[in-house]
């Protein structure tokens, strides 16, 4: 199980050029006016072998009425209830100030591993000028510069080190993992009841060592998988609920440790960006999906229009990747559920599909010839060849051609359309390769 790292501090002190910096990407959007991550901030980063996962708190600081202070706060407090070990990045320049002090005093109070990170040290000069972070009582600064990678690499040793070990919970390799996901109050606890049912007995519990990610090994009507419990259910001191981050941070977990995610909308309020965000997890992670429309016996309007209207807005909105099925149930009356499970079971099953070499090019070398990919500067490209590869996490193919890299993105949406067309992938996600003939 992958261990999770948050990054806090307040705005403006560098904490998405250190993210981008670990990650090895230029997804957060760095600019100098405060409070302007938003929603990239969760990335994987890999140091000597390891591969750990970052989650950047700045982006959810709440432009509402909110105190600002306030907002940061309450994010302090989710990210050290959630994470494994927490960098508190504080900033060389501006020097110490009362805010940081407030972070300490929640820091000293965890049980975390909290590694303090002084930033922006572009100098020997200003090592001295880190000396006055002792204040806050958090052991020795370690002092960067995340813009130019200065002190990085110290950093992520010491980080390593203090890092948990990622103990793997004894689960049978076989069976398929569930998660269950969603933002708050979209039924998950509700869902996962009525799947259990009251006799618990049925279910063996594993408790999990990394905090409270419990697989529920669920045997009954024909079915054995487990659940990969969100810690929310067993939780009950909740941090403020509207929190979004605080829905985000509780999923990475049970993502990241499923392989069918089945994804929680509430029918009497359609798509909101929170659920767009747990989307987005979800498919980073390559995970299979099931979309459960849940509170389907509240809505008043059941036709058949209305199935298709809100069919469309979700495909809409998750599109280009538009091929996993959505069930329209309810947790609390228990319409459907057992269709979830079986669809669940099916998905999991396509991940698994394999299709033949000869097969593949029977169907597709055709489809190809009939539909070439588009020509670039006089060129003619052809596809010669298809063969999927073999014991990939998620179904791969490849497509060998004479000229691979005038293939572009579009061309390679039809040639996964098309495998999807023949072939049932239904709610997986898959890879298309061009490679060299």
């Amino acid at each position: 199980m992958g261990n999770l790292v948050a990054i806090v501090g307040r705005p403006n002190v560098g904490k998405s050029t250190l993210f981008n910096r670990l990650t090895q990407s230029r997804k957060a959007i760095v600019s100098d006016t405060a409070g302007t991550t938003r929603d990239r901030q969760y990335g994987k980063c890999t140091w000597n072998g390891r591969e750990f996962s970052v989650v950047d708190t700045g982006g959810w600081v709440v432009k509402s009425d909110d105190v600002f202070e306030d907002a940061i706060r309450r994010q302090v407090m989710v990210a050290t209830e959630e994470a494994d070990l927490v960098l508190f990045v504080v900033d060389v320049e501006t020097g110490l100030t009362d805010w940081d002090e407030d972070v300490a005093l929640i820091l000293r109070r965890t049980k975390l591993p909290v590694i303090l990170v002084a930033n922006k040290v572009d100098n020997s000069g200003e090592y001295y000028e880190a000396s006055e972070f002792y204040k806050l009582g958090l052991g020795d600064p370690q002092c960067i510069s995340a813009a130019t990678g200065g002190g990085t690499g110290d950093l992520l040793d010491l980080l390593l080190e203090k890092l948990p070990a990622s103990d793997q919970e004894s689960v049978e390799e076989n069976i398929p993992r569930f998660a269950v996901v969603g933002r708050p109050n979209a039924g998950k606890s509700s869902i996962i009841n009525a799947f259990i049912g009251e006799d618990r007995n049925i279910v063996t519990e594993i408790a999990g060592t990394t905090r409270d990610s419990i697989y529920t090994r669920y045997t009954k009507f024909g079915f054995d998988f487990y659940l990969v419990d969100t810690a929310g259910i067993r939780r009950k001191n909740k941090v403020s609920e509207d929190l979004e981050f605080y829905s985000v941070m509780r999923s990475i977990r049970s993502i990241e440790n499923s392989d069918v995610c089945i994804l929680m909308l509430d029918a009497t309020r359609g798509i909101e960006t929170q659920d767009m965000n747990i989307f987005q997890l979800i498919q980073k992670n390559n995970k299979s999906l099931v979309v459960v429309v849940n509170k389907w016996d509240l809505v008043e309007d059941k036709s058949q229009q209305a199935i298709d209207t809100f069919v469309t807005a979700i495909r809409k909105r998750m599109a280009p990747f538009v091929d996993f099925p959505i069930i329209f149930a309810s947790a609390l009356t228990k319409q459907r559920i057992f269709k979830v499970l079986e669809t669940a079971k099916q998905v999991y099953l396509n991940r698994k599909v394999r299709i033949g070499t000869t097969k593949l090019n029977e169907v597709l070398l055709p489809l190809v010839e009939a539909f070439p990919p588009p020509s670039v500067k006089g060129k003619y490209i052809k596809i010669k060849y298809i063969s999927q590869i073999p014991d990939t996490q998620i179904p791969s193919f490849v497509f060998y051609a004479n000229l691979p890299q005038y293939i572009k993105e579009p061309y390679k949406r039809f040639l996964e359309n098309k495998i999807r067309e023949n072939w049932n992938l239904n709610g997986c996600p898959i890879n298309v390769f061009i490679r060299q003939k």
